[in-house]
């Protein structure tokens, strides 16, 4: 992964003020607008990344709007583009990104891509990490940059990407897909909560947070939360789940057994775990494990709570049930993510 380069610090020579520890180097981000790009996907990392500052207020990205060959392109809004760069900006970049294209159809049926798409992708530095939001997943697939990966796409369209691109192995059922250098989105909204995951794995959920605040947007969706896919609306008359999944949150620490959180909903256990189903693309229990194993993160990231606490206050009741968490859902204990993440990491900062 390609990721924010933290130098050390260094004492000042000399008289003066205060030595000042060195500014990190912004993340270079290239974002390629191709022909009949979607306005609102081109924006989200501008929008994004644009937001996120250290605790000095100092950008920590530089976010670049490109185009293939440094010309104009026509939305699919009917408006023209005007591109900040051409592909040097790919050449350049720590990480590019692909918005979606609604004007290259022959993607859709296994054609190549455009001449100067082919030679502006291949600029792209080795190492460099690549993201697609929506069907930008299209693009680098026509480059051969998804064979044998994972990914994801709009769900609408899945079963023709899986069978125009069959090397890919593509998972419609989550918002995101990060695998490692290669990050892929869902549809829309899914690309704000790709951009906001990519923040928290840069800088930690402090900084994540306060993109997500100025944004007006919610701080985390799990990536392995469900797409919006053919699921009934609920009839307005029928009361839901949102206000007993809100004091769940606020009460995480404690035992929430189902029949708990049924009795709060007023609901049999039976319809509160459909409607729940329904409406959060998950089971009651599958979602509170996220929301702990979340809370759990940003205590780990942000205080120097023991484990046991940390564990308790998440509502996992042991250290060696939090261990057992985290490493099934992140692959680390978290020890060694409070190591990566917490106060004084590189992550963090500050350290």
């Amino acid at each position: 992964m390609s990721g924010t380069t933290w130098p050390t610090a260094r004492p000042r020579t000399g008289s003066g003020p205060k030595a000042t520890r060195k500014p990190p180097r912004r993340h270079r981000i290239a974002v390629l607008a191709l022909p009949g790009v979607p306005p609102f996907e081109l924006g989200i990392p501008s929008r994004v990344f644009g937001s996120v500052q250290d605790e000095e207020g100092r950008p920590l990205y530089d976010v670049t709007v490109c185009t293939a060959d440094g010309a104009p392109v026509l939305s699919d809004a009917g408006f023209t583009v005007q591109p900040a760069a051409g592909p040097e900006a790919l050449a350049a970049a720590d990480t590019v990104i692909v918005p979606p294209t609604h004007a290259m159809p022959e993607l859709s049926r296994g054609g190549p891509l455009p001449p100067e798409v082919t030679a502006a992708v291949a600029g792209i530095r080795p190492g460099t990490r690549l993201v697609s939001i929506c069907t930008g997943s299209y693009v680098l697939a026509a480059a051969g940059l998804l064979d044998g990966r994972p990914a994801t796409t709009h769900w609408n369209l899945a079963p023709e990407f899986r069978r125009v691109y069959p090397q890919v192995k593509v998972d419609e059922e989550v918002l995101f897909v990060d695998d490692g250098d290669v990050l892929t989105s869902a549809g829309v909204a899914a690309g704000v909560d790709l951009c906001l995951h990519m923040i928290r794995r840069d800088h930690g959920a402090a900084a994540a947070n306060r993109a997500a605040r100025m944004c007006v947007v919610p701080p985390w969706r799990d990536g392995g939360q469900a797409q919006y896919i053919d699921r009934p609306v609920p009839e307005p008359t029928v009361a839901g789940t949102t206000a007993t999944r809100a004091w769940a949150l606020e009460h995480l620490g404690e035992v929430l057994t189902l029949a708990r959180l049924a009795e709060h909903a007023r609901m049999s256990l039976r319809s509160f775990t459909r409607r729940f189903r329904d409406e959060v693309g998950m089971t009651p229990v599958q979602w509170l494990t996220a929301q702990r194993l979340e809370l759990a993160k940003q205590l780990l990231e942000t205080t120097d709570l023991s484990i046991d606490l940390v564990a308790h206050r998440a509502g996992f009741g042991s250290a060696n049930s939090l261990r057992a968490h985290m490493r099934a859902a992140f692959g680390v204990s978290p020890a060694a993510y409070r190591r990566t993440f917490g106060p004084g990491s590189p992550a963090d900062g500050r350290g």
